[in-house]
Protein backbone atom coordinates (compact mmCIF):
# COMPACT_ATOMS: atom_id res chain seq x y z
CA UNK A 1 0.00 0.00 0.00
CA UNK A 2 2.95 2.53 0.77
CA UNK A 3 4.18 1.73 -2.45
CA UNK A 4 1.15 2.38 -4.71
CA UNK A 5 0.40 5.98 -2.45
CA UNK A 6 4.20 7.15 -2.07
CA UNK A 7 6.80 5.24 -4.54
CA UNK A 8 4.69 4.69 -7.41
CA UNK A 9 4.01 8.40 -8.33
CA UNK A 10 7.47 8.72 -8.39
CA UNK A 11 8.50 6.31 -9.98
CA UNK A 12 6.09 7.30 -12.51
CA UNK A 13 6.84 10.99 -12.96
CA UNK A 14 10.37 10.09 -13.73
CA UNK A 15 9.72 7.41 -15.95
CA UNK A 16 7.31 9.68 -17.89
CA UNK A 17 10.13 12.58 -18.18
CA UNK A 18 12.89 9.40 -19.53
CA UNK A 19 10.52 8.97 -23.15
CA UNK A 20 11.65 11.30 -26.05
CA UNK A 21 9.52 13.92 -25.18
CA UNK A 22 10.48 13.66 -21.54
CA UNK A 23 14.04 14.42 -22.60
CA UNK A 24 13.16 17.00 -25.05
CA UNK A 25 11.17 19.11 -21.90
CA UNK A 26 14.57 18.33 -20.03
CA UNK A 27 16.55 20.28 -23.04
CA UNK A 28 13.65 22.90 -22.83
CA UNK A 29 13.49 24.04 -19.26
CA UNK A 30 17.73 23.26 -18.75
CA UNK A 31 19.17 24.51 -22.12
CA UNK A 32 17.35 26.06 -24.35
CA UNK A 33 16.77 30.01 -25.03
CA UNK A 34 13.58 29.35 -22.92
CA UNK A 35 15.56 28.34 -20.07
CA UNK A 36 15.82 31.93 -17.96
CA UNK A 37 11.76 31.96 -18.12
CA UNK A 38 11.34 28.27 -17.12
CA UNK A 39 13.90 27.44 -14.97
CA UNK A 40 16.32 30.49 -13.95
CA UNK A 41 14.16 32.87 -13.24
CA UNK A 42 11.71 31.13 -11.59
CA UNK A 43 14.65 29.05 -9.49
CA UNK A 44 16.13 32.75 -8.30
CA UNK A 45 12.70 34.06 -6.97
CA UNK A 46 12.01 30.47 -5.32
CA UNK A 47 15.20 30.52 -3.17
CA UNK A 48 14.90 34.57 -2.25
CA UNK A 49 11.60 33.70 -0.93
CA UNK A 50 12.90 30.56 0.61
CA UNK A 51 15.45 31.84 2.65
CA UNK A 52 13.74 35.28 3.09
CA UNK A 53 11.11 33.57 4.58
CA UNK A 54 13.64 31.10 6.83
CA UNK A 55 15.50 34.02 7.90
CA UNK A 56 12.37 36.54 8.90
CA UNK A 57 10.85 33.39 10.46
CA UNK A 58 13.63 32.61 12.78
CA UNK A 59 13.88 36.48 13.51
CA UNK A 60 10.49 36.72 14.56
CA UNK A 61 9.33 33.13 15.83
CA UNK A 62 12.96 33.24 17.80
CA UNK A 63 12.40 36.64 19.56
CA UNK A 64 8.76 35.73 20.80
CA UNK A 65 9.92 32.39 22.01
CA UNK A 66 12.35 33.85 23.63
CA UNK A 67 10.22 36.53 25.28
CA UNK A 68 7.58 33.87 25.98
CA UNK A 69 10.50 30.92 27.38
CA UNK A 70 12.98 33.07 28.87
CA UNK A 71 11.62 36.19 30.06
CA UNK A 72 9.36 37.64 33.23
CA UNK A 73 7.22 39.38 30.52
CA UNK A 74 3.51 40.17 31.48
CA UNK A 75 1.10 37.45 30.24
CA UNK A 76 3.41 34.79 28.67
CA UNK A 77 0.77 32.27 28.09
CA UNK A 78 -1.30 34.40 26.36
CA UNK A 79 1.61 35.36 23.69
CA UNK A 80 2.22 31.47 23.90
CA UNK A 81 -1.03 30.90 22.13
CA UNK A 82 -1.27 34.11 20.18
CA UNK A 83 2.07 33.33 18.70
CA UNK A 84 0.98 30.17 17.31
CA UNK A 85 -2.73 30.99 15.86
CA UNK A 86 -1.03 32.52 12.58
CA UNK A 87 -0.29 29.33 10.97
CA UNK A 88 -4.01 28.09 11.53
CA UNK A 89 -5.20 30.95 9.41
CA UNK A 90 -4.30 29.71 5.15
CA UNK A 91 -1.45 31.66 3.46
CA UNK A 92 -3.50 32.62 0.57
CA UNK A 93 -6.20 34.16 3.51
CA UNK A 94 -3.32 36.50 4.92
CA UNK A 95 -2.77 37.53 0.80
CA UNK A 96 -6.37 37.93 -0.23
CA UNK A 97 -6.12 40.36 2.96
CA UNK A 98 -2.89 42.47 1.89
CA UNK A 99 -4.35 42.70 -1.71
CA UNK A 100 -7.86 44.29 -0.59
CA UNK A 101 -5.55 46.91 1.29
CA UNK A 102 -2.55 47.33 -0.72
CA UNK A 103 -3.30 46.55 -4.39
CA UNK A 104 -2.96 49.61 -6.67
CA UNK A 105 -5.07 50.26 -9.84
CA UNK A 106 -1.38 49.34 -12.02
CA UNK A 107 -3.74 46.19 -13.37
CA UNK A 108 -6.91 47.82 -13.52
CA UNK A 109 -9.83 46.63 -11.44
CA UNK A 110 -10.63 47.96 -8.10
CA UNK A 111 -7.85 49.80 -6.07
CA UNK A 112 -7.52 48.91 -2.59
CA UNK A 113 -8.11 50.19 0.72
CA UNK A 114 -5.06 52.42 0.88
CA UNK A 115 -5.53 53.53 -2.66
CA UNK A 116 -8.72 54.55 -2.13
CA UNK A 117 -8.42 56.51 0.76
CA UNK A 118 -5.65 58.92 -1.25
CA UNK A 119 -2.29 57.29 -0.45
CA UNK A 120 -0.47 56.33 -2.99
CA UNK A 121 1.11 52.38 -3.05
CA UNK A 122 3.93 51.75 -5.30
CA UNK A 123 4.06 48.34 -7.42
CA UNK A 124 6.83 47.01 -5.33
CA UNK A 125 4.45 47.30 -2.00
CA UNK A 126 1.30 45.97 -3.66
CA UNK A 127 2.54 43.46 -6.39
CA UNK A 128 5.62 40.78 -6.36
CA UNK A 129 8.36 39.73 -4.17
CA UNK A 130 8.07 41.78 -1.15
CA UNK A 131 4.35 41.57 -0.36
CA UNK A 132 4.74 37.60 -1.20
CA UNK A 133 7.48 37.74 1.30
CA UNK A 134 5.84 39.29 3.91
CA UNK A 135 2.91 37.35 3.35
CA UNK A 136 4.87 34.02 3.81
CA UNK A 137 6.68 35.18 6.92
CA UNK A 138 3.15 36.29 8.45
CA UNK A 139 2.23 33.27 7.65
CA UNK A 140 4.74 30.48 8.80
CA UNK A 141 6.80 32.38 11.64
CA UNK A 142 4.27 30.68 14.26
CA UNK A 143 5.56 27.26 13.31
CA UNK A 144 9.44 28.28 14.02
CA UNK A 145 8.19 29.53 17.26
CA UNK A 146 6.47 26.33 18.29
CA UNK A 147 9.96 24.44 17.50
CA UNK A 148 12.32 26.97 18.64
CA UNK A 149 10.50 27.86 22.20
CA UNK A 150 10.21 23.96 22.80
CA UNK A 151 13.77 23.83 22.74
CA UNK A 152 14.55 26.88 25.13
CA UNK A 153 12.42 25.25 27.27
CA UNK A 154 14.49 22.42 27.91
CA UNK A 155 17.32 25.23 28.91
CA UNK A 156 17.80 24.37 32.34
CA UNK A 157 17.79 26.99 35.27
CA UNK A 158 21.76 25.32 36.58
CA UNK A 159 23.22 26.45 33.33
CA UNK A 160 22.35 29.78 33.17
CA UNK A 161 22.58 30.54 37.02
CA UNK A 162 26.57 28.77 36.74
CA UNK A 163 27.26 31.29 34.09
CA UNK A 164 25.81 33.80 36.24
CA UNK A 165 28.00 32.83 39.67
CA UNK A 166 31.18 32.85 37.07
CA UNK A 167 30.23 36.40 36.46
CA UNK A 168 28.98 35.87 32.70
CA UNK A 169 27.10 39.04 31.08
CA UNK A 170 23.81 38.13 28.91
CA UNK A 171 25.42 38.28 25.56
CA UNK A 172 28.13 35.78 26.84
CA UNK A 173 25.45 33.68 28.45
CA UNK A 174 23.05 33.75 24.84
CA UNK A 175 26.02 33.46 22.50
CA UNK A 176 27.85 30.69 24.95
CA UNK A 177 25.42 28.89 26.15
CA UNK A 178 21.57 29.35 24.97
CA UNK A 179 22.81 29.87 21.21
CA UNK A 180 24.84 26.27 20.78
CA UNK A 181 21.84 24.38 22.73
CA UNK A 182 18.83 25.34 19.93
CA UNK A 183 20.81 25.59 17.01
CA UNK A 184 19.24 21.92 16.31
CA UNK A 185 15.88 23.66 16.70
CA UNK A 186 16.80 27.13 14.76
CA UNK A 187 18.34 24.71 11.89
CA UNK A 188 14.88 22.32 11.71
CA UNK A 189 12.72 25.94 11.79
CA UNK A 190 14.69 27.37 8.93
CA UNK A 191 14.50 23.93 6.85
CA UNK A 192 10.63 23.70 7.29
CA UNK A 193 9.52 26.88 6.72
CA UNK A 194 11.74 27.15 4.09
CA UNK A 195 10.59 24.21 2.39
CA UNK A 196 6.88 25.73 3.27
CA UNK A 197 7.47 28.38 1.43
CA UNK A 198 9.14 26.95 -1.52
CA UNK A 199 6.40 24.85 -2.27
CA UNK A 200 3.80 27.49 -1.33
CA UNK A 201 1.22 28.09 -4.37
CA UNK A 202 -1.10 30.67 -3.42
CA UNK A 203 0.65 33.48 -2.32
CA UNK A 204 2.98 33.51 -5.15
CA UNK A 205 -0.08 33.41 -7.69
CA UNK A 206 -2.11 35.76 -5.85
CA UNK A 207 0.41 38.72 -5.45
CA UNK A 208 2.98 37.67 -8.23
CA UNK A 209 1.46 35.74 -11.15
CA UNK A 210 -0.25 39.23 -11.71
CA UNK A 211 2.95 41.13 -12.40
CA UNK A 212 4.32 37.91 -13.86
CA UNK A 213 6.54 36.96 -10.91
CA UNK A 214 7.05 33.22 -11.21
CA UNK A 215 8.13 30.74 -8.85
CA UNK A 216 8.42 27.21 -9.58
CA UNK A 217 5.50 25.86 -8.42
CA UNK A 218 3.64 28.72 -10.38
CA UNK A 219 5.34 27.91 -13.27
CA UNK A 220 4.72 24.37 -12.48
CA UNK A 221 1.30 25.26 -12.47
CA UNK A 222 0.99 27.10 -15.38
CA UNK A 223 2.75 24.21 -17.64
CA UNK A 224 0.36 21.98 -16.78
CA UNK A 225 -2.63 24.15 -17.02
CA UNK A 226 -1.96 25.00 -20.51
CA UNK A 227 -0.86 21.16 -21.27
CA UNK A 228 2.57 21.03 -21.31
CA UNK A 229 2.95 18.36 -19.31
CA UNK A 230 6.23 16.67 -19.80
CA UNK A 231 7.70 20.25 -18.67
CA UNK A 232 5.53 20.56 -15.47
CA UNK A 233 6.58 16.93 -14.27
CA UNK A 234 10.41 17.92 -15.09
CA UNK A 235 9.95 21.12 -13.08
CA UNK A 236 8.10 19.06 -10.93
CA UNK A 237 11.12 16.56 -10.15
CA UNK A 238 13.33 19.89 -10.14
CA UNK A 239 11.28 21.59 -7.08
CA UNK A 240 11.59 18.42 -5.38
CA UNK A 241 15.58 18.01 -5.43
CA UNK A 242 15.28 22.05 -4.66
CA UNK A 243 13.51 21.42 -1.42
CA UNK A 244 15.43 17.95 -0.41
CA UNK A 245 18.88 19.35 -1.16
CA UNK A 246 17.89 22.05 1.58
CA UNK A 247 16.55 19.44 3.90
CA UNK A 248 19.63 17.39 3.24
CA UNK A 249 22.39 19.82 4.26
CA UNK A 250 20.48 21.07 6.87
CA UNK A 251 19.84 17.79 8.25
CA UNK A 252 23.90 17.09 7.64
CA UNK A 253 24.58 20.51 9.83
CA UNK A 254 22.41 19.08 12.94
CA UNK A 255 24.01 15.65 12.68
CA UNK A 256 27.39 17.00 12.17
CA UNK A 257 27.71 19.10 15.44
CA UNK A 258 28.20 18.38 18.99
CA UNK A 259 25.25 17.83 20.95
CA UNK A 260 24.38 19.35 24.62
CA UNK A 261 22.09 17.42 27.07
CA UNK A 262 20.51 19.54 28.97
CA UNK A 263 17.78 17.57 30.18
CA UNK A 264 18.54 15.74 33.01
CA UNK A 265 17.48 14.16 36.75
CA UNK A 266 17.82 17.75 37.77
CA UNK A 267 17.62 21.72 37.12
CA UNK A 268 14.76 21.06 35.27
CA UNK A 269 13.46 24.60 35.83
CA UNK A 270 13.51 27.33 33.08
CA UNK A 271 15.77 30.56 34.49
CA UNK A 272 13.61 33.62 33.14
CA UNK A 273 15.35 36.58 32.74
CA UNK A 274 14.17 40.06 34.47
CA UNK A 275 13.46 42.50 31.64
CA UNK A 276 12.82 45.74 33.82
CA UNK A 277 11.29 48.76 32.26
CA UNK A 278 10.73 46.69 28.91
CA UNK A 279 8.00 44.30 30.03
CA UNK A 280 5.44 46.31 28.96
CA UNK A 281 6.96 47.52 25.95
CA UNK A 282 8.24 44.16 24.55
CA UNK A 283 4.80 42.86 25.73
CA UNK A 284 3.45 45.35 23.29
CA UNK A 285 5.24 44.98 20.47
CA UNK A 286 4.37 41.06 20.91
CA UNK A 287 0.77 41.35 20.87
CA UNK A 288 0.90 43.79 17.84
CA UNK A 289 2.84 41.32 16.06
CA UNK A 290 0.30 38.96 16.62
CA UNK A 291 -3.22 41.15 16.03
CA UNK A 292 -1.24 42.19 12.42
CA UNK A 293 -0.76 38.95 11.37
CA UNK A 294 -4.23 37.15 12.86
CA UNK A 295 -6.59 39.70 13.94
CA UNK A 296 -6.22 42.40 10.98
CA UNK A 297 -6.21 39.95 8.04
CA UNK A 298 -9.17 37.89 9.76
CA UNK A 299 -11.53 41.23 10.11
CA UNK A 300 -10.09 43.12 6.58
CA UNK A 301 -11.83 39.78 4.93
CA UNK A 302 -14.59 39.65 7.42
CA UNK A 303 -15.29 44.20 6.14
CA UNK A 304 -14.38 43.51 2.46
CA UNK A 305 -17.18 40.22 2.33
CA UNK A 306 -19.81 43.11 3.33
CA UNK A 307 -18.21 45.93 0.98
CA UNK A 308 -20.11 46.62 -2.23
CA UNK A 309 -16.50 48.50 -3.29
CA UNK A 310 -13.36 45.95 -1.82
CA UNK A 311 -11.95 49.67 -1.65
CA UNK A 312 -14.47 51.14 0.56
CA UNK A 313 -13.95 48.89 3.60
CA UNK A 314 -15.93 50.63 6.09
CA UNK A 315 -19.28 52.36 4.45
CA UNK A 316 -22.82 50.71 2.87
CA UNK A 317 -22.54 47.05 4.06
CA UNK A 318 -24.67 44.46 2.68
CA UNK A 319 -25.18 40.64 3.10
CA UNK A 320 -25.22 40.23 -0.86
CA UNK A 321 -21.70 38.55 -1.26
CA UNK A 322 -23.01 35.97 1.15
CA UNK A 323 -26.91 35.88 0.96
CA UNK A 324 -28.13 37.84 -1.70
CA UNK A 325 -29.99 36.88 -4.82
CA UNK A 326 -28.97 37.05 -8.26
CA UNK A 327 -29.43 39.12 -11.31
CA UNK A 328 -29.15 42.45 -9.14
CA UNK A 329 -26.82 45.67 -10.02
CA UNK A 330 -24.12 44.35 -7.50
CA UNK A 331 -21.00 42.08 -8.44
CA UNK A 332 -22.78 41.45 -12.30
CA UNK A 333 -25.28 39.60 -11.24
CA UNK A 334 -23.77 36.57 -9.44
CA UNK A 335 -25.72 35.24 -6.26
CA UNK A 336 -23.97 35.17 -3.29
CA UNK A 337 -22.28 32.22 -1.86
CA UNK A 338 -25.00 30.62 0.44
CA UNK A 339 -27.30 31.06 -2.95
CA UNK A 340 -24.73 30.06 -5.41
CA UNK A 341 -25.19 26.24 -6.17
CA UNK A 342 -21.49 25.92 -7.06
CA UNK A 343 -20.42 27.20 -3.88
CA UNK A 344 -22.56 24.84 -1.89
CA UNK A 345 -21.46 22.44 -3.73
CA UNK A 346 -17.81 23.13 -2.99
CA UNK A 347 -18.79 23.37 0.54
CA UNK A 348 -20.31 20.03 0.38
CA UNK A 349 -17.46 18.69 -1.73
CA UNK A 350 -14.67 20.24 0.68
CA UNK A 351 -16.34 18.63 4.00
CA UNK A 352 -16.49 15.50 2.23
CA UNK A 353 -13.15 15.16 1.65
CA UNK A 354 -11.62 16.36 4.64
CA UNK A 355 -13.48 13.48 6.51
CA UNK A 356 -12.78 11.15 3.43
CA UNK A 357 -9.24 11.58 3.69
CA UNK A 358 -8.98 12.29 7.33
CA UNK A 359 -10.62 8.70 8.00
CA UNK A 360 -8.63 7.19 5.45
CA UNK A 361 -5.63 8.43 6.53
CA UNK A 362 -6.25 7.45 10.15
CA UNK A 363 -7.04 3.64 9.39
CA UNK A 364 -4.10 3.02 7.18
CA UNK A 365 -1.93 5.29 9.52
CA UNK A 366 -2.64 2.84 12.34
CA UNK A 367 -2.46 0.07 10.56
CA UNK A 368 1.61 1.61 9.83
CA UNK A 369 2.10 2.80 13.20
CA UNK A 370 1.22 0.00 14.91
CA UNK A 371 3.33 -2.33 12.66
CA UNK A 372 6.39 -0.15 13.37
CA UNK A 373 5.91 0.20 16.95
CA UNK A 374 5.09 -3.77 17.46
CA UNK A 375 7.92 -4.74 15.35
CA UNK A 376 10.22 -2.04 16.39
CA UNK A 377 14.21 -2.46 15.18
CA UNK A 378 13.58 -4.64 12.69
CA UNK A 379 13.98 -3.66 8.87
CA UNK A 380 10.26 -4.00 8.26
CA UNK A 381 9.18 -1.48 10.48
CA UNK A 382 12.79 0.38 9.69
CA UNK A 383 11.17 0.34 5.79
CA UNK A 384 8.22 1.35 6.74
CA UNK A 385 9.15 4.54 9.40
CA UNK A 386 11.12 5.77 6.38
CA UNK A 387 8.58 5.40 3.63
CA UNK A 388 5.94 6.74 5.21
CA UNK A 389 7.46 10.37 6.58
CA UNK A 390 8.88 10.35 2.94
CA UNK A 391 5.92 12.85 1.49
CA UNK A 392 7.23 15.22 3.94
CA UNK A 393 10.34 15.75 1.86
CA UNK A 394 7.74 16.63 -1.18
CA UNK A 395 5.98 19.63 -1.88
CA UNK A 396 2.63 19.50 -2.45
CA UNK A 397 2.15 20.75 -5.27
CA UNK A 398 5.15 18.23 -6.98
CA UNK A 399 3.38 15.59 -5.22
CA UNK A 400 -0.21 16.17 -7.26
CA UNK A 401 1.69 16.08 -10.63
CA UNK A 402 3.48 12.99 -9.52
CA UNK A 403 -0.20 11.54 -9.20
CA UNK A 404 -1.31 13.47 -12.27
CA UNK A 405 1.80 10.99 -14.25
CA UNK A 406 0.41 8.25 -12.34
CA UNK A 407 -3.53 8.16 -13.08
CA UNK A 408 -3.81 10.49 -15.92
CA UNK A 409 -3.84 7.70 -18.01
CA UNK A 410 -5.88 4.53 -18.02
CA UNK A 411 -3.90 1.14 -16.07
CA UNK A 412 -4.98 -1.58 -17.22
CA UNK A 413 -8.16 -2.00 -16.70
CA UNK A 414 -8.82 0.77 -15.04
CA UNK A 415 -9.61 3.85 -16.23
CA UNK A 416 -8.00 7.98 -15.60
CA UNK A 417 -8.70 9.30 -12.56
CA UNK A 418 -7.58 12.73 -13.90
CA UNK A 419 -10.50 15.44 -12.81
CA UNK A 420 -12.15 12.83 -10.04
CA UNK A 421 -12.59 13.25 -6.64
CA UNK A 422 -11.37 9.82 -6.28
CA UNK A 423 -7.83 10.85 -7.44
CA UNK A 424 -8.06 14.03 -4.83
CA UNK A 425 -8.65 11.16 -2.00
CA UNK A 426 -5.91 9.28 -3.04
CA UNK A 427 -3.25 12.05 -3.23
CA UNK A 428 -4.71 13.88 0.14
CA UNK A 429 -4.29 10.83 1.82
CA UNK A 430 -0.83 9.72 0.57
CA UNK A 431 0.36 13.54 1.07
CA UNK A 432 -0.89 13.19 4.40
CA UNK A 433 0.12 9.79 5.58
CA UNK A 434 3.28 11.11 8.06
CA UNK A 435 1.10 13.25 10.20
CA UNK A 436 -1.39 9.92 10.03
CA UNK A 437 1.72 7.55 11.58
CA UNK A 438 2.75 10.31 13.53
CA UNK A 439 -0.36 10.47 15.25
CA UNK A 440 -0.46 6.38 15.21
CA UNK A 441 2.80 6.18 16.69
CA UNK A 442 2.39 8.41 19.69
CA UNK A 443 -0.85 6.93 20.64
CA UNK A 444 0.20 3.33 20.85
CA UNK A 445 2.74 4.33 22.87
CA UNK A 446 0.39 4.53 25.30
CA UNK A 447 -0.71 0.96 24.91
CA UNK A 448 0.94 -1.52 27.12
CA UNK A 449 2.02 -4.50 24.23
CA UNK A 450 0.97 -7.24 27.07
CA UNK A 451 -2.58 -6.42 26.34
CA UNK A 452 -2.40 -7.95 23.02
CA UNK A 453 -0.26 -10.54 24.14
CA UNK A 454 -2.82 -12.10 26.24
CA UNK A 455 -5.30 -11.94 23.50
CA UNK A 456 -2.92 -12.85 21.05
CA UNK A 457 -2.60 -16.55 23.79
CA UNK A 458 -6.66 -16.98 23.34
CA UNK A 459 -6.36 -16.99 19.85
CA UNK A 460 -7.82 -14.06 18.81
CA UNK A 461 -6.94 -12.94 15.40
CA UNK A 462 -5.07 -9.48 14.65
CA UNK A 463 -7.69 -8.18 12.64
CA UNK A 464 -9.85 -8.99 15.50
CA UNK A 465 -7.55 -7.99 18.16
CA UNK A 466 -7.07 -4.77 16.28
CA UNK A 467 -10.63 -3.61 15.97
CA UNK A 468 -11.79 -4.60 19.57
CA UNK A 469 -8.52 -3.94 21.64
CA UNK A 470 -5.83 -0.97 19.59
CA UNK A 471 -8.94 0.95 17.97
CA UNK A 472 -11.04 1.60 21.54
CA UNK A 473 -7.76 2.37 23.41
CA UNK A 474 -6.64 4.50 20.52
CA UNK A 475 -9.59 5.89 19.24
CA UNK A 476 -9.27 9.57 21.29
CA UNK A 477 -6.25 10.26 19.89
CA UNK A 478 -6.61 9.04 16.57
CA UNK A 479 -9.60 11.00 16.28
CA UNK A 480 -7.76 14.06 17.25
CA UNK A 481 -5.39 13.82 14.37
CA UNK A 482 -7.91 12.86 12.11
CA UNK A 483 -9.37 16.41 12.72
CA UNK A 484 -5.99 18.08 12.43
CA UNK A 485 -6.05 16.54 9.20
CA UNK A 486 -9.38 17.83 8.02
CA UNK A 487 -8.14 21.22 8.91
CA UNK A 488 -5.20 20.77 6.78
CA UNK A 489 -7.30 19.66 3.84
CA UNK A 490 -10.08 22.14 4.25
CA UNK A 491 -7.57 24.80 3.94
CA UNK A 492 -5.12 23.38 1.64
CA UNK A 493 -4.57 24.68 -2.33
CA UNK A 494 -1.47 23.76 -3.47
CA UNK A 495 -2.44 20.14 -3.11
CA UNK A 496 -5.73 20.35 -5.07
CA UNK A 497 -5.07 22.99 -7.59
CA UNK A 498 -3.80 20.75 -10.10
CA UNK A 499 -6.27 17.65 -8.90
CA UNK A 500 -9.33 20.39 -9.19
CA UNK A 501 -11.70 19.98 -11.55
CA UNK A 502 -15.32 21.76 -12.37
CA UNK A 503 -16.95 18.12 -11.42
CA UNK A 504 -15.05 18.28 -7.99
CA UNK A 505 -15.00 21.76 -6.67
CA UNK A 506 -13.34 22.91 -3.46
CA UNK A 507 -13.52 26.17 -1.68
CA UNK A 508 -9.99 26.77 -1.54
CA UNK A 509 -9.71 26.52 -5.07
CA UNK A 510 -12.98 28.32 -5.53
CA UNK A 511 -11.42 31.24 -3.32
CA UNK A 512 -8.89 31.25 -5.65
CA UNK A 513 -10.83 31.44 -9.14
CA UNK A 514 -12.95 34.20 -8.09
CA UNK A 515 -9.56 36.04 -6.96
CA UNK A 516 -7.79 36.10 -9.45
CA UNK A 517 -11.15 37.13 -12.12
CA UNK A 518 -11.11 39.83 -9.51
CA UNK A 519 -14.58 39.18 -7.64
CA UNK A 520 -12.44 39.59 -3.87
CA UNK A 521 -15.56 40.10 -1.98
CA UNK A 522 -16.70 36.61 -3.14
CA UNK A 523 -13.44 35.23 -2.25
CA UNK A 524 -12.71 36.98 1.01
CA UNK A 525 -16.44 35.48 2.03
CA UNK A 526 -15.05 31.96 0.90
CA UNK A 527 -12.20 32.00 2.61
CA UNK A 528 -13.91 33.57 6.26
CA UNK A 529 -15.85 30.46 5.60
CA UNK A 530 -12.97 28.17 5.37
CA UNK A 531 -11.79 29.78 8.86
CA UNK A 532 -14.89 29.41 10.61
CA UNK A 533 -14.58 25.57 9.58
CA UNK A 534 -10.99 25.29 10.60
CA UNK A 535 -11.65 26.89 14.12
CA UNK A 536 -14.68 25.01 15.25
CA UNK A 537 -12.27 21.61 14.14
CA UNK A 538 -9.31 22.97 15.76
CA UNK A 539 -11.59 23.61 18.74
CA UNK A 540 -12.77 20.10 18.68
CA UNK A 541 -9.35 18.78 18.10
CA UNK A 542 -8.24 20.57 21.33
CA UNK A 543 -11.00 19.31 23.26
CA UNK A 544 -9.74 15.86 21.99
CA UNK A 545 -6.60 16.51 23.23
CA UNK A 546 -6.97 17.11 26.40
CA UNK A 547 -9.16 14.23 27.32
CA UNK A 548 -6.72 12.25 25.79
CA UNK A 549 -4.38 14.05 28.29
CA UNK A 550 -6.33 13.22 30.85
CA UNK A 551 -6.91 9.44 29.81
CA UNK A 552 -3.16 9.34 29.47
CA UNK A 553 -2.34 10.76 33.53
CA UNK A 554 -5.25 8.29 35.04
Amino acid sequence: MVAVLVIAPLVKIVLVTLTPEGLAAWQSVLASPLSENLWWRPLLNTLLLGLGVAGGCLLLGGFLAWLVVLTDVPGARFLGVLSTLPFMIPSFAAALAWGTLFRNSRLGGSAGFFEVSGIAIPDWLAWGLLPTLIVLIAHYYSLAYTIIAAALSSVGADLIESAQMAGAKRPRIFFGIILPVVTPALIAAASLTFAGAVANFAAPALLGLPVRMQTLSTRLFGMIETGNSERGFVLALLLIAVAATFLFFSDRLVSGRKAFVTVTGKGGRTKRFPLGIWRWPLFAVAVLLGCMTTVVPVLVLAASSLAPQSGELFSNWTLHFWIGEGGGAIAQGTAGIFRNPVLIDALWNTIKLGVTVAVITMVIGLALAHTIVRRKGTLLANVLSQLAFMPLLIPSIAFAAAYIALFGAPIGPFPSLYGTFALLVIAAAAHNLPYAVQSGRSVLGQVSADIEESAKLTGAHPVHRMLVIVFPLAIRGLLAGAILVFVKMVRDLSLVVLLFSATSPVLSMVAYRYASEGFMQFANAITLLILVICLAASLIAQGLQARVQKWKQS
